[in-house]
């Protein structure tokens, strides 16, 4: 689950992050209101940031013709009128895709004077099997693009799980990115904090980017997270309905959503053969074998491990709602689940949808005999897969013969 900039900022400063004073609007006056006050405290600049749940929003364009889904405004009047172009539009960024997002809201900020820019983030090493926290002074940049084009840049440190951050660790980072004095005490808590966020909030992944180095007055300087990017795990959300408040719907696919309603986990993807299997190791085993016979997988949708007929008819449901999907996988091993309960539930969601599309089904295990035996006895047009490799060669030339 992707959480918004400002709902991010929120959970880091309430563990110590130090982030730039600021208030969320939904309108055009919620945001004059909130630079006035931003203003009156003090601020020469205000930046407004519309909230979408992507990267890019800098150099992204509105479909209404507007430049930038971030920009810095010299008064409040000029924020309203930035606010009033931006809400309700369509942002478009590398990140979206053509179809861009629906900004409903907009983050009204003081606009920090930046004098270095760092990257800071925390996620799972899963080959170490421990949190890892990175650290670049490459900041303001694509991660992945630092990491091809300059990858000494990135530093990494790993953390025993049990003991947590230790205060060295951040000293050693800060001192990699070239602090001194006082911001070396000022990094240490700040990256104390940026773990303790990902540690509490069950996160995936915990990004500051940039990380800044700004201006405090008086010749003083400040870290401060400019921006901010935390996605949670969902299997972890039930410890968290603080957190599953913050969900935003309409950021989401309506397809996954949909998907998530009936207990099944649906991702979609670019190509044109959907799949339908049980289990997610045996899912991305049925994607990469399509593609190793010439196909492209059209989604990601696995129905568990005990799936119900209803939940295998809405699978069906959520599939054909894909207008680019021309044939259908099901590939189904039945330890704890009964393969004709599964083929019963083919049955009856072929029927009811009116399926005109090639569907191949392979089952295996669990009384797949009877399984079997009640695809056959349907009277539908259903092509057999003998085996994964046979499946998949057959769907993937059903597809193209579509």
């Amino acid at each position: 689950m992707n959480l918004h900039e400002y709902q991010a900022k929120q959970l880091l400063a309430h563990r110590g992050v130090a982030v730039p004073p600021g208030r969320v609007a939904r309108t055009a006056t919620e945001a004059h209101q909130a630079a006035a006050a931003l203003f009156a405290q003090g601020s020469s600049r205000v930046v407004v940031k519309a909230q979408i749940h992507a990267g890019g929003r800098g150099k992204g364009v509105f479909k209404g013709g507007l430049q930038g889904g971030v920009r810095i405004c010299q008064s409040a009047d000029e924020v309203q009128d930035r606010a009033r172009q931006m809400l309700g539009q369509v942002l478009v960024t590398k990140q979206t895709g053509p179809d861009g997002r629906r900004v409903s809201a907009v983050l009204v900020e003081a606009a920090s004077v930046i004098r270095r820019e760092f990257y800071c983030a925390v996620l799972l090493d899963r080959a170490a099997a421990c949190p890892v926290i990175m650290v670049s002074g490459q900041g303001g940049m694509d991660i992945e693009e630092v990491a091809a084009t300059a990858p000494d840049q990135i530093i990494r440190e790993r953390i025993d799980s049990a003991l947590g951050l230790m205060p060295f660790q951040a000293r050693k980072l800060a001192a990699a990115l070239g602090l001194k004095g006082d911001l070396i005490n000022q990094a240490t808590r700040l990256l104390a904090g940026v773990y303790q966020t990902w540690w509490e909030c069950d996160a995936s992944l915990v990004e500051i980017n940039p990380l800044g180095l700004v201006e405090a007055g008086e010749g003083k300087e400040t870290l401060v997270a400019i921006d901010a990017k935390l996605t949670i795990d969902d299997n972890a959300l039930y410890r968290h309905p603080d957190i599953q408040q913050m969900r935003d719907l309409a950021e989401e696919s309506p397809l996954e959503t949909e998907a998530r309603n009936h207990n099944l986990t649906y991702i979609k993807l670019g190509g044109s053969i959907a799949c339908l299997v049980n289990g997610a190791g045996l899912a991305m085993a049925t994607m990469d074998i399509i593609q190793h016979y010439g196909g492209r997988p059209a989604n990601f949708l696995d129905v568990g491990g005990g799936a119900k007929q209803e939940q295998v008819a809405a699978a069906f449901k959520i599939i054909l709602q894909d207008p680019n999907v021309r044939a259908i996988l099901v590939n189904i091993f039945g330890g704890i689940m009964d393969c004709d309960v599964i083929a019963k539930g083919i049955v009856a969601a072929v029927r009811e949808a009116g399926l005109k599309l090639p569907l191949v089904v392979r089952l295996e295990g669990n009384n797949v005999q009877a399984g079997n035996q009640r695809l056959a006895d349907s009277g539908l047009t259903i092509i057999r897969g003998g085996s994964m490799a046979d499946a998949a060669e057959k769907v993937v030339a059903a597809a193209g013969r579509k």
